[in-house]
């Protein structure tokens, strides 16, 4: 009896993904805030090797990148770094919150990333202000990273005086953990897992917890657009598994609210209902 219930269980799995195994569907296409660059990068290829989908990522700032699948019409999901943008894209009619198929994927808590072994010996927000200190952030109005970085910085009477040393608005989030690659400047207010990604040139000095105004997380949803819907909520279903869970975990990002809030307890992180 067992293995009967097995192979109907199976049986029914395999019509549920019938429609992208079936290879009737040539790709998925992905916009994306690069906040999370690297794990749809290889979830991409991943998904592909299994199902025999392709994935293309159009990858870039949260807002840029929401711009273009509004003004094309296209798209099939919509993955941005903060929930504001995903707020957004639901009041342009690019995704429904309330009928539509959305899953959030991880956490991000705002963090300062300084050159390996902060030569700069830089502790603290305070420190950003200092002479001859150069700071990078995303482009406030369309990066989201550095929407919450102008915010962090104003909520703590920083902005001003931070500002002076500001010498690049980055274009979108794998661009501002460049910065400190490529040692463009002393250091970044971007997400804790820019460390991750490049660990050997980058160190992270974490912010005190009572200072981060808000959370972030990285939130997926299926487009008004998609011609795809099947495959395309079949990829974010995928995005959200366990077998993705450790790789989201090997780049650093956070799991649950609670392991974020490690970091940030009073921090505010808008609920998904919030938003629409």
């Amino acid at each position: 009896m067992a293995l009967i219930v097995g192979v109907i269980a199976s049986s029914l799995i395999l019509l549920g993904l019938s429609p992208y195994l079936s290879g009737t569907e040539a790709s998925v296409v992905v916009f994306a805030g690069a906040a999370s660059a690297p794990v749809l990068q290889e979830a991409a290829q991943s998904f592909e090797e299994k199902h025999g989908v392709r994935v293309e990522l159009r990858l870039g700032g949260s807002g840029n990148v929401l711009s273009a699948m509004r003004i094309s019409k296209s798209g099939d999901l919509f993955v941005p770094g903060s929930p504001e943008y995903l707020s957004l894209a639901a009041k342009q009619g690019v995704v429904n919150l309330t009928e539509g198929h959305v899953t959030i994927l991880a956490y991000l808590v705002p963090a300062i990333i300084v050159q390996k072994g902060n030569p700069k010996n830089i502790t603290s927000l305070e420190d950003l202000a200092r002479p001859g200190i150069t700071v990078g952030i995303g482009d406030p109005e369309s990066v989201c990273v550095g929407l919450y970085a102008k915010e962090l910085l104003e909520r703590n009477g920083l902005w001003e005086k931070v500002s002076r040393n500001i010498i690049v608005y980055a274009q979108s989030c794998d661009a501002t953990a460049a910065l400190i690659v490529n040692r463009a400047v002393d250091a970044v207010i971007g997400w804790h897992v820019f460390q991750s990604w490049t660990p050997e040139k980058a160190d992270i000095v974490w912010i005190e917890p009572g200072r981060i105004p808000k959370i972030a997380y990285i939130a997926g949803a299926v487009s008004t657009f998609t011609t795809h819907r099947p495959t395309a909520e079949a990829f974010l279903d995928f995005l959200a598994s366990k077998d993705m869970q450790t790789v989201w975990s090997k780049y650093g990002y956070f799991a649950t609210v609670q392991d974020a809030k490690a970091h940030a307890p009073y921090a505010e992180v808008p609920s998904l209902e919030e938003l629409s």
